[in-house]
């Protein structure tokens, strides 16, 4: 990013409006202290009304009106929605669903990810687009596509059966070896070529889960492959052009942690739920994976409401300074940019009731004036721009154990990101920084890593995740983890990596037998650390652990259910057995990082608030509707509802 300040700014259609409306735009942005439009987004019918015809005068316009305003550019590649003329032409580029209904014309993101039709229109205009724009002085940065699968992670059409076809060809070389990793000689499904492959539509009953991964991995990379595709046609006109594409927080159908090698700006669209009361620890969460996800380096939010969105049963509108909450989080967890989806609130369309930076009501407004207040508070934060966020605490996060965890055929389909959150939030109710990391990544600068519902991990990060011990630093792993190789064969000899590996060495206990509980139920546990565990259970066989907390009740009664094990060099090696409740998560925590000599900024859980350090300041956070007065790393802080504010934090990233 070229700013010298915190990008501000969001979305801007000015093509939904009339000529004369552009020119009072720019002039409430410089009121506001807009730096930053993204402009284009869903454009591309009236760039190319008809195939081959552009009409790019309009937005010369734009561009050079922003521009003179000062306003800096975000240019979409106009891709994400493709003109009616594109399905009328060719019909097999619109995407099929998994029950075979191909998917019509009237929304947006119509097109199958391996269609070559829509892949030569869309790169035919970007080309365009990069010859026309990518010197344009307003213009800093491009933006791929948009939230890319997020209506259509997949299709089951031919075109995508036969790209599936030559990416297994390729993963695999062989059909035999494909056959080993599909596990093929269970129900007679051993193939004779990759010709006789396809996609998993609709089968009779559960089908094979190795397919299922692959066709999810494949997805992924055909969205991925567009990415790709339309940033080389903007780098072979420019080379030095910087490119992104905007995520979606934790997103199932995309692998991020490889979507993040190919782009240059993390960015992100998220947007919390002002009705929920947790929604606060998945935005934190968020924002530390995107973070985590560009290796440490500053990122963009791409998209938030200023209020209301319009997507949900019921759209609740942010409380009165919450926007400003979230958009303070953000910076305080690395975020360079704050941008909204989108400037001036739609009249007609499916998103007119979505709430923008100029809403219906007009510029004397609720909204509007907390957009200029906000503004005006971005600009004394410049000094926190590139700066780092200090963590030592690291959590694995995994597409493929995300996967492998809600498939059918399993023991219990589980809820990843639901774990995820749930673990993560024990470190966020104790104001303790974390940074995700992908399994098998190097974590040797983490005094504790974590490890929930590590299902499927290779060989390399099963040996990873047992040298953290090694190494004298402290393991958690928490139920199913290393039960699954890559392939999603079951580990065996005891799970955890299978028999005698690195992770049953380090953690010190086997799994012998699983005991998934039904919604609603309940075990007690008992022992050093009492406490209720909820959704699963396992027969652990301790081999050297120290038993923490025991089951009490049911099917396991008598079995560990949180285990301990020293090890030599002074590492720790956790195992829990179950899905804690938040006050036994809590008080784990606490033990935790104890273990690994890590200081929490709350004496004990404050649920609601949140605080992290960057750059020199401390961000705290009120989540929550009443007056707070809590006490953060040894200094008393005041907070109004929703309110949010950044001290000095000398010595605050110990």
């Amino acid at each position: 990013m070229t700013s010298q300040v915190i990008r501000y700014g969001g979305d801007y259609n000015p093509e939904q409006w009339p000529r004369e409306v552009w020119d009072e735009d720019v002039t409430l942005m410089q009121r506001a202290g807009v730096t930053t439009a993204t402009v284009g987004v869903f454009s591309w019918a009236k760039l190319e009304p008809s195939p081959g015809e552009y009409d790019f005068a309009w937005l010369d316009e734009v561009l050079d009106t922003l521009h003179t305003g000062g306003i800096e550019v975000i240019l979409a590649t106009a891709t994400a929605s493709p003109p009616p003329w594109l399905a009328h032409r060719h019909p097999e580029s619109l995407p099929v669903t998994i029950d075979g209904v191909r998917l019509a014309v009237g929304s947006r993101q119509q097109y199958s990810p391996s269609s070559s039709a829509y892949r030569e229109h869309a790169l035919r205009l970007v080309r365009k687009m990069a010859e026309r724009y990518a010197r344009h002085p307003a213009v800093t940065l491009w933006h791929i596509g948009n939230e890319y699968g997020c209506h259509v992670p997949r299709s089951y059409d031919e075109e995508s059966a036969a790209a599936f076809r030559v990416w297994l060809e390729k993963r695999y070389g062989t059909i035999d070896e494909l056959n080993r990793a599909w596990g093929t000689a269970f129900w007679s499904q051993r193939y004779g070529s990759f010709e006789e492959v396809g996609v998993p539509s609709r089968m009779p009953t559960d089908g094979n889960a190795t397919q299922a991964i692959d066709f999810d991995r494949f997805s992924s990379d055909a969205l991925l492959e567009l990415y790709r595709a339309e940033r080389e046609v903007i780098r072979s006109v420019d080379p030095d052009a910087v490119a992104t594409t905007n995520f979606m927080g934790l997103f199932r159908h995309a692998d991020y942690w490889a979507w993040a090698r190919e782009v240059d700006v993390i960015s992100d669209d998220l947007y919390p739920d002002p009705a929920d009361s947790r929604s606060h620890i998945l935005a934190a969460a968020t924002r530390d994976l995107m973070r985590s996800l560009g290796g440490g380096r500053p990122w963009l939010l791409m998209e938030q409401a200023t209020s209301a969105v319009n997507w949900r049963p019921i759209n609740v509108p942010k409380h009165r300074g919450q926007n400003r909450l979230h958009s303070l989080q953000c910076v305080a967890r690395g975020a360079d940019g704050i941008l909204h989806f989108q400037w001036r609130q739609s009249v007609a369309g499916t998103e007119k009731f979505h709430s923008a930076m100029v809403p219906h009501a007009g510029p004397d407004s609720r909204i509007h004036r907390e957009v200029r207040a906000l503004g005006a508070e971005l600009k004394d934060l410049g000094d926190l721009i590139g700066q780092p966020v200090p963590a030592v605490v690291a959590i694995v996060l995994d597409w493929d154990s995300w996967r492998a965890v809600e498939q059918p055929s399993t023991p219990r389909q589980l809820t990843y990101d639901q774990t995820i959150y749930a673990w993560y939030e024990g470190f966020l109710r104790r104001g303790v920084a974390v940074d995700f990391v992908a399994p098998g990544a190097d974590t040797s600068g983490y005094r504790l890593v974590v490890a929930p519902l590590a299902n499927v991990l290779n060989d390399a990060a099963v040996s990873r995740l047992g040298e953290v011990v090694t190494r004298g630093d402290v393991l958690v792993a928490g139920y199913q983890s290393g039960v699954l190789d890559e392939d999603l064969h079951a580990r065996l000899g005891g799970y955890l990596g299978g028999a005698g590996s690195a992770l049953q060495r380090a953690l010190g206990v086997r799994v012998e037998e699983f005991a998934p509980l039904p919604d609603g139920v309940t075990t007690a546990l008992t022992g050093d650390l009492a406490g209720q565990g909820t959704v699963w259970q396992e027969i652990v066989i301790p081999v050297g652990a120290q038993v923490v907390s025991a089951f009490s009740d049911g099917f396991t009664a008598g079995h560990p259910a949180v285990t301990r094990q020293d090890a030599t060099g002074g590492g720790v090696g956790w195992y829990v057995a179950t899905e804690p409740d938040t006050d036994t998560r809590d008080a784990l925590v606490d033990r935790w990082l104890t273990d690994a000599g890590v200081e929490a900024a709350f004496a004990s859980a404050e649920p609601g608030i949140e605080t992290v350090v960057r750059g020199g300041r401390r961000f705290v956070g009120n989540h929550t509707p009443e007056h707070r007065v809590v006490t953060v790393a040894g200094t008393s802080v005041e907070l109004e509802p929703y309110g949010a504010l950044f001290l000095s934090a000398e010595g605050a990233d110990r």
